[in-house]
């Protein structure tokens, strides 16, 4: 597997090395963060996200914690569950795909108004082949939301991941962004660590508007 400059080859290694489909066979109809931070998600999304566009929820499942009251073109669901996405009512489509295998997405280029990823981005073993693709299917101008929080599914995190505290990740995440092609870039702390709920951080970064 190809690795970006400035990690060890181990930085992106799994401690369950199975195949990610094996272990999201099963449907898991839970949350995977609090109601605070579900809340702040959603306060984010209304904040960022345009009202009546298309948008790619990647690494999905069954909620995407969208506003209710928003209303939008498409809402494209990605996950390695079929029952999940099925579930989840504000899709309007989904298609399931391991990125860690394919990181190109099947959508055509410049075709999406926005791209979520909640809670997520420290599955992806690929992470800048995966961002540069979503670069390549946003609009100009167009963000993608990446929030993320200190709970995950610790064998299936990458190791550089499980090694790093909040602060460290939200500028690993950054860098992501910026090493993608994301040309600003913005991280907003939303839920302090060591707080009565789960701390939340967001990376956003946005297109080229020209």
């Amino acid at each position: 597997m190809k690795r970006f400059p400035g990690f060890p080859p181990e930085a992106f290694a799994k401690g369950d090395p199975s195949p990610d489909p094996l272990f999201y066979r099963q449907p898991r109809f839970v949350t995977h963060i609090d109601d605070a931070a579900i809340a702040a998600v959603t306060n984010l999304y209304r904040d960022v996200v345009p009202v009546g566009g298309t948008i790619l929820d990647l690494m999905s499942s069954w909620v995407s914690h969208l506003p209710e009251d928003m209303t939008f073109a498409r809402v494209i669901g990605h996950g390695l569950n079929a029952a999940e996405l099925a579930a989840n009512p504000r899709l309007t489509q989904h298609f399931v795909q391991d990125l860690n295998a394919e990181p190109h997405l099947p959508l055509d280029g410049a075709s999406v108004d926005t791209v979520l990823i909640c809670v997520s981005i420290q599955y992806l073993q690929r992470p800048i082949a995966v961002l540069s693709d979503v670069v390549r299917v946003l609009r100009p101008g167009a963000p993608v939301v990446i929030s993320f929080s200190n709970r995950c599914f610790p064998t299936k995190a990458v190791a550089i991941w499980n090694a790093l505290d909040g602060a460290a990740r939200a500028r690993l995440v950054e860098r992501f962004l910026q090493d993608a092609g994301f040309v600003r870039t913005e991280v907003r702390a939303l839920i302090p660590e060591h707080g009565f709920s789960d701390p939340l951080t967001a990376a956003i970064g946005w297109t080229s508007a020209a």
